[in-house]
Order: C-alpha cells, then structure tokens, then sequence
C-alpha cells in the first residue's frame, strides 16, 4: 500500500527547476533503484561507474511512480539539465518547507556519528508516541554530498524533529552540507585519525569537523567533547554562528557533564548528568566508554532541542544494537555451545579500534578473539596507526588475533608473543580460520573499514550451520 505522499509532481518540477510531465505523487525518495518500493520516487544520477538513467525501467518495474530524469520521455517524470544539482535543490526543498516548530539536528564526528543519530532519533521519538513521522532521520550512513540532500528529500513537511548525519574526508565538504541541513544544534561527536590521509594533522581533522556550525541557524547551539584536546580549537570554530555552546563529558567544565558512571551488569552504564537547570540518571544498554560519551552528546541535543528529557532516559536504556556498530550476537556452534559475536565490521580508525577493544576486554569470556581489518585511509603514518593496536590489543587480553589485510602486518610484528596471530589476505580467508578456530565460550570481535568487507564474516558467522562452506553457525 502507497505510503503517505512527500512531493506531487509540479512540487518536484518547481523545487528542481524542471518540467513535470504527468500528474503523480511519489511517497518515497530513492537514487538505488534497489531501494525502490511502491510510490517511490526514483533520481537517476550518473556517476563515474553508472547511470541511473540504465536503470529508470528497472525502478518503473519496482513501482516507482515517477523518475527523475535528464533524458528520457517517460510519462510520469521530471526533466531537468543535472540530477545531481535537482537533487540537491529537491533537499533544500525539503529542508525549506519545514514548519517553524521543527528543529533540526546535524550531527559529524570522527566516530561516534552513526551511533549518536541513531540513539537521539531514538531519543526524540519516544517523547512523541504515536506520531509516526514527528522524528525523521538519515538513514544507514547517507552523509556526504548526495546522501544528505536525499535524506532531506525524504523528510516529511511535517516532521517534528530532523536529525541528518554529515561526513566528510576533505576539508570544505561540511561547510557545504551544513549550509543544506542549517541545523538549529549541531553536535561534534569526537575527532580521532579518521581519513587521516587527506589531511596534515589531527587539528585539520578538527577544523574540517568544525564547519559544521558554519551553517547553524541564528539562535542555534553548538555542542562539542569537553574532555577532547581539540575542545578549545572547536570552540573556537562554534563561537562565530552559535549563540550558545555547549560541551559534554565527565571535566568539570562540561555543560552536560557526568557526574557519576556506575557500570551494569547487563554490560551497558547507570550514569548521573548534570544538565543546565536538572539532574538526569539514566541507563545505556550499550556497553563502554564510547557510549557514555555517545549518550551524554544524545541528551545535550534533546535539551537542547526541547525534547523529552526522561524520555530520552528510557529510550537510552532500549537502545539495540546497530549492524556493523556494535550488534551482539549469540551463535550456536555445531558442535554444542555458544559464543558471543560483537559486529563491528563496519568502520575503523585508531580511536574506534581502541574503544571497541577495550569493550571486548571487558566481556567475561573464555577467550578473546579479535578479527581486525586494516584500518583505510591512514596516510604516510598507516604502519605506526596499525602498529600502535598492540597496546589495546594486550590490554583487552586477547588470546587470538586474526588480522586481515597487508596493512595489518606491522600489527602483525607488534603483537607480544603471547598472543596468538594469524594474518590472512582477505574476508575470505578470516572466515575459514575462523571456522577452525572458535569454540563454545569464545567472545568475538570483528572489526574493520567497510572496504575490508569483514561484514562477509559476520555474515557466514551468523548462517546455519550446513549452509554453506565455512558457516560456524
């Protein structure tokens, strides 16, 4: 059944500058003709490797009801000159029709970014049961030039709240998408050594993040790390655009500080925050430090924001798992038992690595076994990144490190004698040492650049056992 409609027609045609031929709704927003549902509009944009204009049949078929076109004479379509630039002028759009009521929220960071919008959509909407499009958020990790106008596009007129996630791994990059999104708060998650290859130095990294409060509208707050050394530097980047600044963390100085960290038995955090004005105690279902962090950053945008405090609270304590960020998994093994799989194959730099090893060492386990993919886009300084691993790989007391990828060999050359490591080539050949190599009891962590494709492992982790070659599950 069609879905509630986001843009007839003549709407599209006016946003983007085009000429509506036909007279439809679309209800959905895509440029993958693999997302096409019914109702769907579908945006051909040609890239380096394809055309979405190949593809316009295959999204008719899907149930699209419209397409957005450079050429072609479809029916029910909207030609303009450029898809790409239609696309971003259909999100200014969409950005643009929102109520006076809504407030939006950008949120960028070096990690922490997914994670933190997922958790404060979370957040918002249990302040507003009921309403199903009150909180509309970005959606897997669209956040770079074309993910963030789509993810406007697909905002409905009269959503409540907003939450776009903004990326970037050249300087420049988020002084243009926030000037799309215009956030009313805008959030720094954390800066670490991610895309260091573009960039001469960590303080680069923190400027580049910085230009996210370039685009904050008037009255708007700027929320950053307290506890991060670059505090002071994106201070300074926020001062000029946000009419206030807020800082999150456990120093004194923290706007929204925690005040105490009590860990669960479950594996998440009991924690106490000081916030401007209350007091807040709150659980996290997800475990480690990162998530404090992560959840102190959450509740800065909710007050911020004027959402829902205490719902804020219990959304947090709710919290799942995200694939490749963390979801746990218990998988049974052939041969009776069970081991704990934590997905985190979907990103990687030096402070996530860190940060999620530090979760792994804290799992009471058997053993511990880390599958770690190399770490892309570290620049000139990639074998000291890699290499530094050894020293949270020690300290999360790991029994087997199998480390994939030619990067990973000065981790390789690092790791003291009484871990055992095995380094592979590739996904392929982690898999099937792997199936050699867990037993019942075993904690696993999988960890890597989207590139390495360690979700592969996940995955074969998670088939049935007799499903295929290499399924331990």
């Amino acid at each position: 059944m069609r879905g509630v409609s986001l843009w007839r027609a003549e709407e599209i045609a006016a946003a983007c500058g085009g000429a509506a031929k036909g007279s439809w709704e679309a209800s959905a927003v895509t440029f993958d003709s693999r997302e096409v549902e019914f109702g769907s509009l579908f945006i051909a944009l040609k890239g380096e490797r394809a055309d979405g204009h190949d593809y316009v049949p295959r999204a008719l078929e899907a149930g699209a009801t419209g397409v957005l076109v450079s050429r072609g004479n479809q029916l029910n379509s909207v030609v303009v000159d450029d898809t790409t630039a239609a696309l971003e002028a259909l999100g200014r759009a969409g950005r643009e029709r929102l109520a006076p009521i809504a407030r939006v929220i950008g949120v960028t960071g070096s990690v922490g970014k997914t994670g933190t919008k997922e958790a404060l959509a979370a957040a918002l909407a249990r302040g507003l049961p009921g309403e199903a499009r009150a909180v509309h958020r970005s959606v897997k990790s669209y956040n770079n030039h074309t993910g963030v106008p789509l993810s406007l596009a697909r905002c409905p007129a009269d959503a409540r709240f907003a939450v776009l996630e903004m990326g970037m791994n050249h300087a420049g990059e988020l002084a243009a998408l926030t000037k799309l999104v215009r956030p009313h708060v805008a959030i720094v998650t954390a800066i670490a050594a991610a895309h260091r290859a573009f960039f001469s130095s960590e303080e680069a990294i923190a400027d580049a993040k910085g230009e996210i409060f370039r685009g904050l509208v008037p009255n708007g707050t700027a929320i950053l790390p307290e506890d991060s050394p670059h505090r002071d530097r994106l201070r300074t980047a926020a001062e000029p655009y946000a009419e206030q600044v807020w800082t999150f963390g456990r120093g004194r100085g923290a706007t929204v500080r925690a005040r105490e960290v009590v860990a669960s038995p479950n594996g998440g955090s009991l924690v106490t925050a000081t916030l401007p004005g209350a007091d807040l105690t709150f659980s996290i279902s997800q475990p480690g430090e990162h998530w404090v962090s992560n959840a102190l950053a959450v509740v800065a945008a909710v007050a911020a924001a004027g959402g829902d405090l205490a719902a804020a609270g219990l959304a947090l304590a709710e919290l799942p798992g995200l694939k490749g960020r963390g979801e746990r998994h218990r998988v049974a093994l052939p041969d009776g038992g069970e081991l704990l799989l934590i997905d985190e194959s979907y990103n990687a730099n030096p402070g996530s690595m860190a940060a999620t090893l530090k979760v792994l060492g804290d799992e009471p386990a058997a053993r511990r076994i880390a599958v770690l993919g190399a770490m892309r886009e570290m620049g000139e300084e990639s074998d000291c990144y890699h290499a530094e691993l050894a020293g949270p790989v020690a300290r999360a007391q790991v029994s087997l490190a199998v480390l994939v990828g030619p990067e990973m060999a000065p981790l390789a050359r690092a790791l003291r004698p009484d871990v055992a490591t095995l380094h592979v080539r590739d996904a392929a050949e982690a898999e099937a040492a792997l199936a050699k190599e867990v037993r019942a009891g075993d904690v696993l962590l999988v960890k890597g650049s989207n590139g390495v494709g360690l979700s592969k492992v996940v995955d074969a982790m998670l088939r049935p056992a007799g499903a295929g070659a290499g399924s331990v599950a």
